[in-house]
């Protein structure tokens, strides 16, 4: 059954166990997850990456039939899914287990999805697609944050609180929680506040070392690399700022592709990009086609979960995929 993220809290889904979540909203797939399944389904919560699971299928499976006396329900989240897990949630399902409920967590899925059409069409499923924030509904989750919170500060402030988020609703989040704990001390909260406090992405060496390598000014990332030290946190935002400027290179080259004229996809762009960063887009939009893009998002996400998984490789990790995209 396909349901609209929008539509979830109007629709009775009570007695559905498997869901379907996909798209490249990370951010509103966990609120979604947090706030209104988690607490209808289950709190002996499992996750799992897909991965992990085909390395060993037989003994995942054994696992969702074993019950303990301090286990009565289960809650089994998996990630990074793909039609490789097709058939083993077909399975599960058709067992019908007592007492599990499955959340399935993938990334983009075209419409030939076999996973995805088999969770839109079964009425005992549910399906739901996550599309990427555009700046009006970060805008609104910045609104409803600051006013529920009760924390003074102007519409302008919060303009520049969502654009520094890069359109990134978890950036968005950790920002506007940095603004809360900020406010307890402080009543009224200045344009200079923001700017110290909200900083996240606006870490001029990370942003430029992306832009360099997308760019594929190999002289200067490794003039960047050089001067920094970066840890295992930076490399999760490297990552996140390459997903983000990625996913802005795809949306440039459907414009152009529309409107036949680069200066004007550019200016025309919405969140608008900054006059001083246009020249280093146009460099990126002529060194990565459409398709390269798309197929350098894919590999992002795989180093992204590489690092998550050797936290203590990923500076070597990281670094490698970035020299490896600059030749």
């Amino acid at each position: 059954m396909l349901i609209k993220y929008f539509e979830l809290k109007k629709k009775k889904i009570n007695d559905k166990k498997f869901f379907l979540l996909y798209g490249n909203n990370e951010g509103l797939i966990n609120e979604t997850i947090n706030e209104i399944l988690k607490p209808t389904l289950s709190e002996n919560i499992f996750n799992y990456e897909e991965v992990d699971i085909l390395k060993n299928v037989e003994d995942f499976k054994e696992h969702l039939n074993n019950k303990s006396f301090f286990e009565n329900e289960k809650l089994i989240i998996i990630r990074r899914i793909s039609d490789k897990f097709f058939k083993i949630i077909e399975e599960i399902i058709s067992q019908d287990i007592e007492d599990l409920s499955i959340i399935l967590i993938g990334g983009i899925l075209d419409k030939k999805s076999k996973i995805r059409n088999f969770f839109e069409k079964e009425t005992n499923t549910v399906c739901i697609p996550f599309y990427e924030d555009n700046a009006q509904t970060l805008s609104f989750v910045a609104q409803k944050f600051i006013r529920d919170k009760n924390i003074s500060i102007s519409q302008q402030l919060i303009n520049i609180v969502v654009e520094r988020a890069m359109g990134d609703r978890i950036n968005l989040k950790n920002e506007l929680q940095k603004i809360e704990s900020f406010s307890k001390n402080k009543k009224n909260i200045s344009l200079q506040d923001i700017l110290k406090i909200t900083n996240l992405s606006e870490n001029y060496d990370i942003s430029d070392l992306v832009d360099s390598c997308l760019s594929k000014n190999k002289k200067r990332i490794i003039k960047i690399l050089n001067e920094n030290n970066f840890n295992s946190e930076d490399c999760i935002l490297i990552l996140r700022v390459f997903l983000s400027k990625l996913k802005r290179l795809t949306r440039l080259h459907s414009e152009i592709n529309n409107q036949k004229n680069i200066e004007t996809a550019i200016s025309s762009y919405k969140p608008p990009i900054f006059w001083k960063e246009k020249e280093i887009v146009k460099q990126q939009v002529k060194q990565l086609n459409y398709k390269e893009a798309k197929n350098l998002i894919i590999k992002t996400n795989q180093i992204e979960l590489l690092v998550k998984k050797n936290p203590q490789s990923s500076i070597n990790i990281t670094t490698d995929f970035i020299i490896s995209h600059t030749i």
